[in-house]
Formats: C-alpha cells, sequence, structure tokens
C-alpha cells in the first residue's frame, strides 16, 4: 500500500524545497499530496506587519496600496501556486497531485488524515513573525489538532520551524 505525503503549502515549492521533501522519503512507496489554501480572507494589517518585521519594506508598500486579492484571483494565483509545485516534485523523481483549498487549512488535513493513510503532513512557508511566536502558524496547529508527525520547512531555506 502506498502512503501519503501531504504537503502543504502558501506559495509555489521551489525546486530546492521540493528535492529536500522528495529526499526524506527518497527509499519509500509515496505519492505526494500538495494542498494550496487560496488565500481569499489574508489579513492585510498582518500582511504588512509582516514585511515591516522582516524588512521587505517593498512588499509592505504593495500590500497597503493593493489590498485583498477577490476571491477569483486569489483561486488563480493557488491554481498557478498548485501547478507548479506539482511540477517541482515531478522534477524531483515524485509522483503528485493536489488541490486548492479554503484559507484555513486545518480542515482538509483533517478530511485527507480521515480519508487515507498520510504518513506525514510537510507544511512549506515563509516565516511568519507573530504566527510563528505565538504558535498560531499552520505547522504549530496542525501538531496540535492532528495525530501524525508534522515537519515545517521555511521555503527557499535549511530551516526548520
Amino acid at each position: 500500500m502506498t502512503d501519503t505525503i501531504l504537503v502543504l503549502t502558501e506559495d509555489t515549492l521551489l525546486s530546492a524545497d521540493a528535492e529536500k521533501i522528495v529526499a526524506l522519503h527518497r527509499d519509500d512507496d509515496v505519492r505526494y499530496r500538495v494542498l494550496v489554501p487560496a488565500d481569499t480572507d489574508r489579513s492585510l494589517l498582518g500582511a504588512i506587519f509582516e514585511h515591516l518585521g522582516s524588512g521587505q519594506f517593498k512588499e509592505a508598500w504593495e500590500d497597503a496600496t493593493e489590498g485583498k486579492p477577490s476571491t477569483n484571483e486569489a483561486k488563480a494565483e493557488a491554481g498557478d501556486q498548485l501547478a507548479g509545485s506539482i511540477t517541482a516534485l515531478a522534477a524531483a523523481g515524485a509522483s503528485a497531485s493536489g488541490q486548492i483549498i479554503d484559507e484555513d487549512p486545518l480542515p482538509a488535513l483533517h478530511t485527507a488524515i480521515a480519508a487515507e493513510d498520510i504518513l506525514e503532513v510537510v507544511v512549506v512557508s515563509y516565516p511568519h513573525l507573530v504566527e510563528d511566536t505565538f504558535h498560531r502558524d499552520w505547522a504549530s496547529r496542525a501538531r496540535d489538532e492532528l495525530h501524525v508527525p508534522v515537519l515545517h520547512l521555511y521555503s527557499g531555506t535549511s530551516e526548520l520551524g
């Protein structure tokens, strides 16, 4: 029986991230299922503080002037991120599928775990100053609620969350 690794990502997986994820189970018979939330209810103020806190002044300005994406824009962006992530995993030698999910990923994670044999959850995100500090990030919430191992990788780095 093939186990599944759930990969929850807030952006398109970089090829380096996909390679790290696949290397964890290179000798196992696993498949990957990517979940990408459509960011339809992004906290504008939270996003601005995140960018300012990490010195990303241009991104903070863009968030402040552009505002929240429409539902259609958020779903289209998530679709592009999903397709790119599946392509990155395939290039790393993995079999992958995926889906766009609602903004809060925990219900989708619960559903997936109840429906199939999930070996682990890999969360790939950028550092989020407030959520990470207060353990309200996706990985911390998943560790609190799910009964499977949860690995948190920061995108584009070798750092664990």
